[in-house]
């Protein structure tokens, strides 16, 4: 069953993926639904690879919001082989 959905997005994209999908010849619900479709089922996939355990664990710690996690990762991979 479809449903109609209403989504804020800037005009700028919608004119190329309005344009995208004439040049695709598909519509441009359709490349959104695949779209939605395929993010949605690889989250369910990368789920059930887990091992219990890390699966049990996944969720548990909260980064602040202002931490860069690719500087910090630098800076202990430093420390650690420097």
């Amino acid at each position: 069953m479809n449903t109609k959905l209403t989504l804020t997005i800037e005009r700028e994209i919608i004119d190329r993926a309005k344009q995208y999908a004439k040049e695709k010849n598909r519509s441009l619900s359709d490349i959104i639904e695949n779209y939605l479709k395929t993010i949605t089922e690889k989250e369910k996939d990368s789920q059930k690879d887990l091992n219990p355990l890390v699966k049990s664990l996944k969720g548990s710690f909260k980064m602040p919001k202002d931490m860069d996690y690719k500087k910090e990762l630098k800076n202990r991979l430093e420390k650690k082989y420097l």
